[in-house]
């Protein structure tokens, strides 16, 4: 596997283009008017505290006031909210209102939702984890050699003195990472932490006290595994920045920095430009001919399989299970290129055979182990769909670069001219049964208009003689099909 991040630097946009083999995986976007929440550590104030939903809104210095669930509420020695918290109780006995509290961005805000916070703060570095309310140590799930996984617990083990309050998680990229490497990150987070809690005792709530790193850094520290065979960042500036990072922090991945000083724009490389323009389509095709429909909605994301133009070369349940499993591999992938979370549905073409679906289902699994959001697959219902959820911690790409049509609202779907019409004229006979006038004249698209001039004349001539007033149409390059006024004159 052959990995390559690229990174392009505008003025007020940095984005992130994570390569495998030549083919688009992920993107990141981060603008300066609307940076990334997560992760940032915040001095808020319990605005209200709920009791029947076990929760607490919290002031941040946000628009919308951030939501922070009992569970999520820390009861360690070190809570900032006096001595050990009960166990047990209910939200009331956690928190009260107007007082000041230490948390973290789980979730950025999405939609109407404000952001979701925890108290469980992390701090991460390259190949560790702060946990400054937890305890002991763990190592990723991702580090498969057990032998490796006990090497790295063990030197964890002795670096951490017992009665220091606090936990480490060792990180994937700690992966053959010697004593020397881990003492210095774990100090470092030592450091960052003592840090964090002098500038929260100082700030008003409300206030920033710790924010994470920008794009350009944090993709050295998150990204990057053993498969990378280099970043090429297609700004000066932000080279350097990121050379020093890695100097201070991973000095073996300096060689790997490379600056960008080609002709065509970094992003033409691989088409991840053109890749991204096609995430953002609900149809998605498949080699074979197959294709996918994804759609979005507020509650799920939805997807479908077709067969397409594919007919296969034996018979159609081979046809079908084909498609099936090229439908798995490209559905994983397009769920981290898009950033989809929240509640996934998957209609993948009914098949007869059991031994199929087993298949199909293990490629979905396999091709999901390499995402690095969370995800949990169901067996597949009753109705043949496969229910499954991803991790959600910020918006979709959709939802980052686009927003609802003007036109349609976010329907995706418009009336038709003719229905427009008739609504006109509707509304044409309830301003004659409310008012006086002279003439009305009907503002509206283009198309409306020479609809009413062509099809709809006889019931147009039909109307001016039931209101016995004349009625004149104007077009309006302006308006959208849907969009009409009637004027009384």
């Amino acid at each position: 596997m052959r990995e390559e991040i690229l990174i392009n630097v505008t003025p007020r946009e940095v984005r992130a283009a994570l390569v495998e083999n030549g083919v688009l995986q992920e993107v990141l976007v981060e603008r300066a008017s609307r940076r990334g929440l997560v992760s940032n550590i915040y001095k808020g104030k319990v605005r209200r505290v709920l009791p029947g939903m076990q929760a607490a809104f919290i002031d941040i210095g946000l628009e919308r006031t951030a939501f922070l669930h009992e569970s999520d509420i820390s009861r360690g020695p070190d809570s900032d909210n006096g001595p050990a918290l009960p166990a047990t109780g209910g939200i009331r006995d956690l928190l009260h209102e107007g007082g000041d509290i230490l948390v973290q961005v789980l979730k950025d805000p999405l939609g109407t939702k404000g952001a979701r916070l925890t108290t469980y703060i992390t701090l991460p570095s390259r190949f560790l984890v702060l946990m400054p309310r937890g305890q002991g140590v763990g190592v990723s799930s991702r580090i498969d050699d057990e032998a490796e996984r006990q090497r790295l617990r063990a030197i964890m083990e002795n670096l951490v003195e017992p009665d220091c309050g606090a936990g480490f998680i060792v990180r994937t990229a700690a992966e053959g990472a010697g004593l020397d490497a881990l003492r210095a990150d774990m100090l470092f987070l030592q450091k960052l932490w003592d840090a964090i809690q002098a500038r929260a005792g100082t700030v008003p709530p409300g206030q920033l006290v710790h924010e994470d790193l920008p794009l350009s850094l944090r993709v050295l520290r998150d990204l990057m595994s053993a498969d990378m065979e280099r970043v090429r960042v297609d700004s000066a500036e932000a080279f350097r920045r990121m050379q020093d990072f890695a100097g201070m922090f991973a000095p073996q991945l300096v060689p790997m920095i490379e600056h960008y000083e080609g002709g065509r724009p970094i992003f033409d490389l691989h088409t991840v430009e053109d890749e991204i323009q096609r995430a953002l389509h609900r149809r998605v095709p498949l080699k074979s001919g197959g294709h996918l429909v994804i759609d979005q909605t507020e509650a799920m994301t939805t997807i479908d399989v077709n067969t397409g133009g594919y007919v296969g070369h034996r018979n159609l349940e081979e046809t079908i299970f084909r498609t099936n499993l090229e439908a798995a591999v490209a559905i994983a992938r397009q769920l981290r290129l898009r950033n989809l979370g929240g509640i996934i549905i998957i209609d993948f073409i009914d098949m007869l055979e059991v031994e199929h679906r087993q298949q199909v289902m293990q490629a979905l699994e396999r091709a999901l182990e390499r995402d690095p959001a969370r995800t949990q697959i169901m067996e597949v219902s009753a109705l043949g769909l496969v229910e499954m959820t991803r991790k959600r911690t910020r918006e979709s790409l959709e939802h980052l670069l686009c927003e609802p049509c003007p036109s349609c609202e976010g329907r995706g779907f418009v009336k038709t001219a003719e229905t427009v019409c008739y609504e006109i004229f509707r509304d044409i006979v309830r301003q004659h049964r409310q008012f006086e006038f002279q003439e009305l004249m009907v503002i509206a698209h283009q198309d409306v208009v020479e609809r009413l001039l062509d099809e709809e004349s006889a019931s147009l001539a039909e109307l001016e003689e039931f209101t016995g007033k004349p009625i004149r149409l104007q077009t309006d390059a302006m308006y959208a099909q849907e969009q009409f006024d009637v004027v009384l004159m």
